[in-house]
């Protein structure tokens, strides 16, 4: 039998030794999943013997860690734009840097808008435009059935009211849409061997793998859009530091206007935006 002292110094010397980045603070975060315990608690109660059942979890959770499971997928949970989002295998893991997606695409969407979110995995992207903008509705899709159970509920805790479809891009997609949002997968296929254990081994590949040079579902998604987008209505997209050039050249021969490629706050190229041409459909 441990305290929680004692288990939570065991957990930090394990992750620590088989070379876990963080994994002195990701033993705590365990500690205080598994124990639903916060550091005030937890500071005035070290001493405390821990249940054996608890003790036995912490120590597989932190043997998976160990693994290089990553620890939302341990904890279920990620946090994106101040929102708690449920997360599994099914769905990548959302990431601060989309985060100037959504902050961008705000910044811009009128109230009474109409949002269709493209590869919408955990739905963290339309969720957190329908929980700040203003009186809109939102339109999630994945070609994944489990992606889209997750974004249910995801939608469902953050209180918004969302509709969710199954589509392979716009293959069941009806309607015109003020806004197309979308983190597609854009990683080269030769790169996702390269990538930190964490996501190489246990984030989804359908939803990391953008084919030979990653811009294979930008193409796709900017040669349809044009269909259901009202005039004057706002393609958005995530993209990979590299790839600004690309995707104002493909929004540049798809008859885009003011097109702009947002940076994040290291200088890097994240966000692409394009304008349908026209006027707006009343």
């Amino acid at each position: 039998m441990r305290t929680l002292g004692e288990l939570l110094r065991e957990g930090r010397q394990y992750l620590s030794q088989r070379g876990i980045e963080n994994g002195e603070a990701d033993a705590w975060y365990l500690l205080e999943y598994v124990c639903d315990i916060d550091k005030n608690y937890y500071f005035m109660h070290t001493d405390d013997i821990i249940e054996e059942a608890k003790e036995e979890q912490y120590r597989l959770l932190v043997g998976q860690r160990s693994r290089h499971v990553p620890l939302q997928y341990l904890t279920h949970t990620a946090y994106f734009m101040g929102l708690s989002f449920c997360v599994n295998e099914h769905v990548l893991i959302p990431r601060q840097d989309t985060e100037i997606l959504v902050e961008t695409v705000l910044e811009r969407i009128p109230e009474d808008s109409r949002v269709l979110d493209l590869c919408t995995g955990s739905g963290c992207i339309v969720v957190s435009l329908l929980k700040y903008g203003r009186r809109l509705q939102g339109t999630g899709s994945d070609i994944s059935e489990y992606a889209l159970e997750t974004a249910g509920k995801n939608a469902a805790k953050n209180g918004v009211n969302a509709r969710f479809i199954k589509s392979d891009l716009f293959e069941n997609i009806e309607g015109r849409y003020d806004v197309i949002v979308s983190n597609p997968p854009y990683i080269r296929t030769d790169v996702i061997p390269t990538l930190m254990d964490e996501v190489r081994l246990h984030e989804p590949l359908l939803a990391l793998d953008g084919r030979e040079d990653g811009l294979h579902f930008y193409r796709q998604i900017i040669l349809q859009a044009g269909q259901y987008l009202e005039e004057n209505g706002l393609l958005a997209f995530e993209i990979g530091f590299d790839q600004g050039e690309a995707l104002t050249e493909l929004l540049c021969d798809a008859g885009y206007r003011d097109i702009q490629i947002i940076r994040d706050l290291g200088g890097l190229n994240r966000v692409a935006l394009g304008k349908k041409c026209g006027k707006r459909k009343k």
